[in-house]
C-alpha cells in the first residue's frame, strides 16, 4: 500500500513554476511558433487573403508545390550510433564565400506587399545570420537599399533577362556596382505561370480596394495602417521604366531567351553566376560544361508549370552526371531543417528557402524572419546530432532513403524511377 498524506504547502511551492508573461505581442506571438508551418499559421490570421494568397499558391492545380512538399516528407533518415557530436560546424563556403547555415534567402518578387519591412527585414536578418540573400528584378526594394541594410553581408542579385535587353544590362551593372558577388540568372519564366488563386482574388499593386478586399481588412486594420503609412509599392528596380503592373511583368518575361543571352551576361557580369529553374538531367550537364558557377534545380516554387519535375527527386541522377564537384543548388517545397540536411546528404551544395521566408515576414517582420532562420537552424542541428554527423561535410547519400511514391511509366519518361534505397 502507498503511504498517504496531506500536500505539504512547501513541495507545492517547489511544484508551481510562473513563467514571465511576455508584454511585447510580437514576440509573443513568434516565441510560440515551433515550426515554419505555425509561422505560416500566423502569417495567415494577420496577412490580407490576395497578398497571403500569393505568397502561398503556386500555378494552376498547384500538383508541382504539394509533389515537392510530399517528396520531403518521403524520405527515411539512416542515423549512425555510438558517434557523438557534441560539436557541430552548420557551415559551407558557397560560390567564393562563406555561409554559416546551409540555406540562404531565395529572391521573391512584390515583397513589401507582404509586410512593409519586406527585403530590408530579410536582407538585415540574413546578415546578421551570416547568410546570402538573394534580391529579385521583381523586389520592392532597390539595389543599393538592400547593399545598405545589409553592408558587410553577402547579396546576390536574380536576374529576368528582359525583352528591352538594355534593362536587365543596367540591372546586372548596378548590381555590380553596389558589390552584390552573385548572379542568378532565371531561366523558367517564357510567360507567367497561371496563378489562379491571384486571378480569383483579383490580384494588383497596389491593392485595390473592393468590397471583398475591405471586409477582408477589417479584422487585420494594422496591414493596412502600415501599408498606408509607407513608401509606395513598386518595383524599386524598375522604377524609371514607366508602365502598369502588367506592362512590367509582360517585359520581365520574354520567350525568346537563349544561350545567346546568357553569354552576354557572363561577359558583363564579373562575379559568380548561377542558373536558376534547371529541370532536367541533360540541362544540367550542358550548362556545367559550359562553365557555369552553379545551377540550382527550382521549378519556380511551382508557380511556374504546374506537374513540373520535382527538384529533390532530380537531385541525385543530376549529381551523378554533373560531377560531385559541380555546384548544385535546390529549392522548392523546403519547410524544415531536415529538408536541408536530406539535399546536402544527396549532394546538394546549397539550398534556398522562399515561402518559409515570407511566412515569417507576414508573421512579424524582421523578428519574424529572425525567427524563421533560428527554427530551421534548431532543425539542422537536432538533425544532424541524431545522424550522428559533426558536419555537413560528413553528410553522405548514405543516411537519406529516397520512398518511392510518383513512379515514371514507360520508356518516354523525363526521370529515372526512384528505388526504394538510398541514392
Amino acid at each position: 500500500m502507498v503511504k498517504r498524506q496531506l500536500p505539504q504547502p512547501a513541495e507545492l511551492f517547489e511544484l508551481m513554476k510562473f513563467k514571465k508573461p511576455e508584454i511585447d505581442g510580437r514576440k509573443r506571438r513568434l516565441q510560440s511558433a515551433l515550426t515554419i508551418a505555425d509561422l505560416r499559421t500566423i502569417a495567415k490570421r494577420r496577412t490580407p487573403k490576395a497578398a497571403f494568397d500569393y505568397t502561398d499558391g503556386a500555378a494552376e492545380g498547384e500538383l508541382s508545390l504539394a509533389r515537392a512538399r510530399q517528396a520531403f516528407e518521403d524520405i527515411e533518415f539512416h542515423p549512425g550510433i555510438l558517434t557523438p557530436a557534441p560539436d557541430l560546424d552548420t557551415s559551407v563556403e558557397i560560390l567564393g564565400g562563406p555561409s554559416a547555415l546551409p540555406f540562404g534567402i531565395a529572391p521573391t518578387g512584390f515583397t513589401r506587399l507582404m509586410q512593409t519591412e519586406g527585403e530590408i527585414a530579410g536582407a538585415s536578418a540574413a546578415g546578421t545570420a551570416g547568410i546570402p540573400f538573394t534580391l529579385s528584378t521583381l523586389g520592392t526594394t532597390s539595389i543599393e537599399d538592400v547593399k545598405a541594410a545589409n553592408p558587410h553581408g553577402r547579396n546576390w542579385f536574380q536576374l529576368y533577362v528582359m525583352r528591352d535587353r538594355e534593362i536587365s544590362y543596367g540591372l546586372a551593372r548596378r548590381a555590380a556596382a553596389a558589390g552584390f558577388d552573385t548572379l542568378m540568372f532565371t531561366v523558367d519564366t517564357p510567360v507567367a505561370g497561371a496563378r489562379l488563386r491571384d486571378k480569383r482574388n483579383g490580384f494588383s499593386i497596389p491593392p485595390q480596394l473592393t468590397l471583398g478586399t475591405i471586409v477582408n481588412a477589417i479584422p487585420r486594420p494594422w496591414w493596412w495602417y502600415d501599408f498606408l503609412t509607407t513608401p509606395k509599392l513598386e518595383f524599386a528596380s524598375l522604377s524609371t521604366t514607366g508602365g502598369t503592373v502588367g506592362e512590367l511583368l509582360d517585359a520581365a518575361m520574354d520567350p525568346t531567351i537563349g544561350y545567346d543571352d546568357l553569354a552576354v551576361i557572363r561577359d558583363l557580369w564579373p562575379g559568380k553566376i548561377v542558373i536558376k529553374g534547371v529541370q532536367n538531367v541533360e540541362d544540367s550537364v550542358r550548362l556545367v560544361d559550359l562553365g557555369v558557377d552553379g545551377i540550382i534545380l527550382s521549378n519556380h516554387g511551382g508557380r511556374q508549370l504546374d506537374r513540373a519535375p520535382i527538384p529533390f527527386h532530380l537531385l541525385p541522377q543530376v549529381v551523378r552526371e554533373v560531377g560531385k564537384d559541380a555546384t548544385v543548388m535546390i529549392d522548392t517545397g523546403i519547410m524544415n531543417g531536415a529538408d536541408i540536411v536530406a539535399s546536402i546528404a544527396l549532394g546538394a551544395k546549397f539550398t534556398l528557402i522562399g515561402r518559409a521566408y515570407l511566412y515569417g515576414l507576414m508573421a512579424g517582420g524582421r523578428q519574424g524572419v529572425d525567427r524563421t532562420i533560428e527554427i530551421l537552424r534548431t532543425e539542422i542541428e537536432r538533425t544532424m546530432r541524431l545522424l550522428g554527423v559533426s558536419s555537413l561535410a560528413e553528410l553522405e547519400p548514405r543516411h537519406v532513403t529516397q520512398l518511392t511514391r510518383l513512379v515514371p511509366v514507360g520508356s518516354g519518361a523525363a526521370s529515372v524511377p526512384l528505388e526504394a534505397s538510398a541514392t
